[in-house]
């Protein structure tokens, strides 16, 4: 960037800023013009009185500001030189010795960091912090992090141990500084002592870390990611409020994303629950939930949708359809049929026991994936170490290993590997031998989750954007919607919705559960327009959490 562009961004960025917002490059930067400006003032009123008073010969103020400026800037003196008395001499060399000393200051301060390949320590960049968020390394995608909190406003010091990558990261306008979080004084620069909550994932220094830093603030709370959830009852008793095993969490979450949602109740079967998938090639793509016709349909409900791995019951209107919605949909199965003749570039699959699972891949996910599964479930494990002990030792990128654990047979295919470019490998050749079977998988980089769809995957999460979600709940001390959670639907007698519609009834989206049924004279009625009788029995869907709290709530009325 030219040395001059950048001065004046950075003079144009401070404007309209607060002075908490203010880095302490932007502070500095400000007070030297307000003091340059303020000095020239000076000098050119001085001037003025000097050569009226002095020289008797007055002029302009806008003459001698002229003049001033020339001296300081050793450009020429112009028409008012010579001058008679000691005093006004004395000025003018006065004004000389601070135009040479103000060059200086400006080349030092300004000029030269403009060049300089590093122009200034990182920590003069930093805003004012206060019950901010200090991130202890991070060993993922630091940008994906970074930007989730920036999303949320919220204010963050990232400990980068790697001088490149603060830098870098620095230069991109994120807060991050170059240091050591295992030492006092650098975590003191990134004010620990005012912060609310410290996230590190730093391995094997993750102990070191969270000690150091309670000592400078003990009313912190902690989070910390590992590999392994070995050492969770370890961290917890140095005091770690919660720790993360990314790849476990995943693993668990793609086991139970697999399963069936819970269906209670005699007469629900008159009700089918259907998953519906959105692909790349829908023309759906991008649609807004409030625009989908499968949700303006009015025999159907849109129980709840998986947007990047988050449930959402009900979705926002807002929301939109990309590669990896899920959306829960709940009405006569007539008209799902009817519905998904109608919509091109969609898969679904109805909700039903999975009779057989396949894990790609035995490790720390592989292994929270299948100990998720209850015991009356088959499920066949792979893995190309003996150490792991899996049920088949081979390649999980070759057609004869995942045949011979029944791939044929399976309902569903979970990958856990430990590369990406192995996952995707293993996604295409289990989609070339099953084109019903699905397939869930689990990648480190969030870019990666394109192509894996376009591999063949039905469900992918990414290690890198579930961990910054997690982080950005915890900012807010919310845990992250599991992906997984479980759908009820319960038969309910509710005299609170009598004499409302069923769109009415379902127009309180925080509740975390909806009617999407009355039944009345042995029949099912799903149009939002019906309206519900006092004798009528209401069919509730929600998750578990929410349909315990609305027993709870009936109970109690």
């Amino acid at each position: 960037m030219v040395p001059g562009v950048q001065y004046m961004r950075e003079l144009r960025d401070v404007e309209g800023l607060h002075p908490r917002d203010l880095t302490q490059r932007q502070r500095l930067l400000l007070l030297f013009v307000a003091g340059l400006v303020l000095i020239v003032l000076f000098y050119t009123i001085v001037y003025n009185w000097g050569m009226r008073v002095l020289e008797d010969r007055p002029q302009s103020l806008f003459r001698s500001l002229n003049t001033v400026v020339e001296t300081m800037t050793t450009t020429g003196y112009g028409a008012d030189s010579p001058w008679t008395t000691p005093a006004m001499n004395t000025l003018m060399v006065t004004i000389q010795l601070s135009g040479v000393v103000i060059g200086f200051i400006t080349l030092r301060v300004l000029v030269i960091p403009l060049f300089e390949r590093t122009p200034l320590n990182l920590d003069d960049r930093l805003t004012t912090k206060d019950d901010h968020v200090v991130i202890a390394e991070y060993q993922r995608d630091t940008g994906i992090l970074l930007d989730e909190l920036e999303k949320l406003d919220t204010d963050y010091v990232l400990i980068e141990s790697d001088e490149e990558a603060a830098k870098r990261l620095s230069d991109d306008g994120y807060q991050a500084i170059n240091g050591d979080p295992e030492e006092r004084a650098d975590l003191e620069r990134a004010t620990i002592e005012r912060a609310s909550l410290l996230i590190t994932d730093a391995g094997d220094k993750t102990a070191s870390i969270v000690l150091t830093a309670l000592e400078g603030n003990e009313d912190l709370r902690v989070v910390s990611f590992t590999g392994s959830t070995r050492h969770e009852a370890a961290l917890r008793k140095i005091g770690v409020d919660r720790n993360v095993a990314p790849h476990a969490l995943i693993g668990q979450s793609l086991a139970k994303k697999s399963m069936t949602p819970a269906v209670a109740g005699e007469r629900s079967d008159e009700i089918e629950i259907r998953e519906i998938l959105v692909r790349r090639d829908s023309p759906h793509h991008g649609v807004r939930v409030r625009d989908s016709p499968i949700v303006n349909h009015p025999n159907l409900t849109l129980v709840a949708g998986w947007f990047g791995g988050e449930l959402r019951l009900p979705p926002s209107p807002d929301d939109k359809l990309t590669p990896n919605t899920v959306l829960v949909i709940a009405g006569p199965e007539s008209e799902l049929d009817e519905i998904m003749n109608e919509v091109a570039g969609v898969r679904s699959r109805r909700i039903e026991a999975p009779s057989k699972t396949i894990v790609a891949g035995f490790g720390e996910g592989g292994t929270a994936a299948a100990e998720a599964f209850p015991e009356d479930l088959s499920v066949t494990t792979i893995d190309n170490s003996e150490g792991c002990a899996p049920d088949i030792v081979g390649d999980v990128t070759e057609p004869e290993t995942l045949r011979k654990a029944g791939i044929d047979d399976a309902s569903a295919l979970i990958v856990t590997v430990d590369t990406d470019s192995t996952a995707l490998l293993t996604v295409a050749v289990a989609r070339s031998i099953s084109s019903d079977i699905e397939v869930l998988v689990r990648v480190t980089e969030g870019e990666k989750t394109k192509a894996a769809f376009s591999a063949g995957a039905d469900y992918v999460l990414s290690i890198q954007q579930v961990s910054a979600r997690l982080v950005a709940s915890e900012v807010h001390g919310e845990r992250v919607v599991d992906p997984t959670s479980q759908i009820r639907l319960v038969w309910a007698d509710v005299a609170q919705f009598a004499g409302e519609s069923l769109a009415d009834a379902r127009r309180n989206t925080d509740r975390g559960w909806a009617p999407i049924g009355v039944s009345r004279d042995d029949s099912i009625l799903t149009d939002e327009r019906t309206t519900i009788r006092a004798n009528d029995e209401v069919l509730i869907a929600g998750s578990d959490a929410a349909i315990q709290e609305f027993e709870r709530t009936v109970d109690a009325s």
